[in-house]
């Protein structure tokens, strides 16, 4: 695409992400009219509307943004940094990691607040994306089956965990299978806090991260850091991992599909890819929760399920794409 088109389809992205802001807080159990919502949040209306509006649907479309622009952000950084269109941080173990370092942490009494959930979710990222590069660095595909197998193993001991004290877990019921549902509650200065400070370091890394896919010796002679640079996308991919995981649970597969869509307006730029990025993140997210509440007639899906559903087939069509094999 050419580079003067870039900022109009920036600002289309962000109209679309407004526009499917005002859809979730529409959406729902209770089909409510842009005038209602208007109302709810001015404060001029009151009743039932007042509260769903400001109670429960507005506190799960922040949430739903911030993580949003967390999984898509790290996903975009890891593929990046490892020139892979495959890895994402649920595929690659990273948001299984975090969540059973969660798990862990409740059977131990150590995740009993958010800041203990969030210390414990960045250490199981960190240790699974370390643990999932070194043993499957050798190929594309190779990486992903490895990161694909860790993920089966953890997500089955947090089953096994969660069976065994259901009464411990019980809190965990809809973060366990990646919603945003059950979350509205709890406070979100925290993890949205988290992940801002890791959008904006994220904005700052994207000029060096720029030079470094060019080459380390490019990097290198345009005056770049090339470990320090490697090190700050990793700790920005386990903090934004892991403060998702956090607030809303393992949802796999939108890191996947964010660089994916955003990569063919940036082209080759590093800093456009991010900022389409964070906010296709918050769309797509969004969208798959606005879908997750109408799907069935009574109750919901949890969000996860419904980027599963939209990711598989875009895996296979990376990896297909792609033609990698196995090393």
């Amino acid at each position: 695409m050419k580079t003067e088109y870039r900022p109009a389809v920036l600002a289309a992205s962000v109209a679309l992400l407004l526009a499917v802001a005002v859809a979730s807080l529409c959406v729902g159990a209770q089909a409510l009219t842009p005038a209602d919502v208007w109302r709810a949040l001015t404060g001029s209306g009151g009743g039932d509307a007042y509260l769903i509006v400001n109670e429960v649907r507005v506190p799960r479309t922040v949430l739903g943004v911030c993580v949003g622009a967390a999984l898509g952000t790290a996903g975009t950084l890891v593929q990046t940094l490892t020139r892979n269109p495959l890895a994402e941080p649920g595929i690659l173990g990273v948001t299984a990691g975090a969540g059973f370092a969660i798990n862990v942490g409740g059977v131990l009494g150590l995740a009993s607040g958010q800041a203990a959930q969030l210390a414990l979710a960045s250490l199981g990222a960190v240790l699974a994306a370390l643990l999932v590069y070194a043993l499957g660095s050798a190929a594309p595909l190779r990486l992903v089956l490895t990161g694909v197998a860790l993920s089966a193993v953890l997500s089955g001991v947090s089953l096994g965990l969660r069976l065994m004290f259901p009464d411990v877990f019980d809190r965990f019921r809809f973060w366990s299978v990646g919603s945003l549902a059950g979350q509205e509650q709890l406070p979100l200065a925290l993890p949205a806090g988290a992940i801002a400070v890791a959008l904006v370091c994220a904005v700052l890394v994207t000029r060096p991260l720029n030079a470094l896919m060019m080459g380390e010796e490019v990097a290198r002679a345009l005056g770049g850091h090339v470990l320090r640079t490697r090190v700050s996308v990793l700790v920005l991919v386990t903090l934004l991992a892991g403060a998702a995981t956090a607030a809303a649970g393992p949802i796999a597969f939108l890191g996947l599909m964010v660089p994916h869509l955003a990569r063919r307006p940036a082209g080759a730029s590093i800093p456009w890819l991010m900022a389409y990025t964070m906010v296709l993140g918050p769309v797509l997210l969004l969208a798959s929760d606005i879908g997750a509440r109408v799907l069935l007639p009574t109750g919901e899906v949890p969000v996860a399920v419904v980027t599963a559903f939209a990711g598989a087939p875009v895996l296979i069509w990376a990896v297909r794409r792609r033609g990698a094999a196995p090393a």
